[in-house]
């Protein structure tokens, strides 16, 4: 299967899991496609200023890449800075949220596993 970007789907989520600001999911693959084995597969835009609210991976799990920008991210109590390149894996109940730290728009690759 191959997706290409001008075919892909666009979403605004408003205030998405209690965050801030409108951010855009870029469905790379719909999950229908994905045989049951992955929930999402998007590029993820937060504005600055913008964030996605504290959740938990309780019965699945999440592989954040940064693709550009800075991001404030927050697992269970701790807080860390990532920047392009870095990749936060969140699963097993733990909680996380994220924030743009930057002046620029941070895009983000987020993967979540059943």
């Amino acid at each position: 299967m191959i997706s290409k970007k001008e075919n892909m789907r666009n979403e605004i989520r408003s205030n998405m899991r209690g965050g801030n600001g409108d951010i855009t999911l870029i469905h790379m693959i719909e999950k229908a496609d994905m045989m049951g084995k992955i929930q999402l597969a998007a590029r993820v835009q937060i504005p600055v200023g913008g964030s996605v609210g504290k959740h938990a991976h309780e019965k699945d799990a999440e592989i954040v890449i940064v693709v550009s920008g800075t991001v404030m991210a927050e697992e269970n109590d701790s807080a860390h800075i990532l920047s392009a390149g870095d990749i936060m894996f969140t699963g097993g109940g733990d909680s996380h949220s994220f924030t743009n730290y930057g002046d620029t728009i941070l895009e983000l690759i987020g993967i979540i596993i059943e």
